[in-house]
């Protein structure tokens, strides 16, 4: 009997690697620029990633794909958060990722004592470029939800995740950021918000970013402490950590979704993440 309960659990546990494996191969990536006519027709390039399945479907307009926007780091690429895109496409999001800065832009000057470090015009350039790619995104691919979108950044891009939550809380579905450190967290509850948090010591949140236990509760935030840095939260960081915050994400939408499960998942994920090896990565870019 115990051996075959140990059978059941490798083929269930191979299955769902085997899911996540296929799914790659599933989902379509593709790059869509896009140009601001408000803005100099400043162009914005978009990494789009569908299920291909559900990309179909869509396009027969038999079902209206759910949209999730990642929003990169500074100074990295919008391509390098594929591990991220490829648990939302997987669950038949359509994902809309933004370039937010372009090597022609000057350089961010960071300013201790203004509002955001001084980072504001950067965060608000970000907030156009979610806008514009949603906006001319309904012409490519209208059977999609625009209106409530899930929200999801790193670092810099969690920062503009945010405050894009913060200004426009009717266009957001759900919020997930990983290592944002500027700007604080919406406490309104009007819908749920994971975040994980690093424990790198170049990179420490202002005061006030995060939210007491007490808010967290209250407000319905999850604040996932990992033991991994900073700049392992993206493609270019160790599997342990990509593998963990891919499984905690998995979880969590799968309590806040009813739109697609492909595999099973815990009815209630831990508060703190078991972390994995920390490998040391190089000095700041977020």
């Amino acid at each position: 009997m115990k051996r075959g309960i140990a059978v059941l659990v490798s083929v269930s546990a191979l299955c769902g690697i085997a899911y996540f494996t296929a799914s790659k191969w599933a989902i379509k990536h593709e790059t869509i620029t896009f140009y601001d006519a408000s803005r100099d027709n400043r162009p914005v390039p978009v990494q789009v990633a569908v299920r291909r399945d559900k990309e179909m479907q869509a396009n027969a307009g038999m079902i209206t794909l759910p949209v999730a926007v990642i929003n990169h780091g500074n100074t990295v690429k919008n391509t390098e958060y594929g591990f991220l895109a490829n648990i939302f496409a997987a669950r038949g999001y359509m994902v809309l990722s933004p370039q937010h800065d372009l090597p022609t832009d000057p350089p961010m000057v960071t300013k201790p004592g203004e509002l955001y470090v001084g980072r504001l015009p950067q965060i608000l350039r970000g907030v156009a470029n979610i806008h514009l790619a949603m906006q001319e995104m309904k012409k490519v691919q209208p059977n999609a939800d625009y209106d409530q979108v899930t929200m999801v950044g790193h670092s810099m891009g969690g920062d503009i995740t945010m405050y894009f939550a913060k200004q426009y809380p009717d266009e957001v579905k759900k919020v997930v950021t990983l290592d944002n450190l500027r700007v604080p967290f919406v406490t309104a509850g009007k819908f749920k918000i994971l975040s994980f948090r690093s424990t790198d010591p170049q990179f420490k949140a202002d005061a006030g970013v995060i939210p007491t236990d007490e808010e967290c509760e209250k407000a319905g935030i999850q604040v996932v402490k990992t033991e991994f840095q900073h700049n392992d939260m993206r493609d270019t960081g160790p599997d342990a950590a990509k593998n963990s915050i891919q499984s905690m994400l998995d979880k969590f939408l799968s309590m806040t979704d009813s739109e697609v499960r492909p595999v099973d998942t815990q009815s209630s994920p831990p508060k703190i993440l078991e972390p994995g090896p920390v490998a040391l990565m190089a000095p700041a870019k977020g």
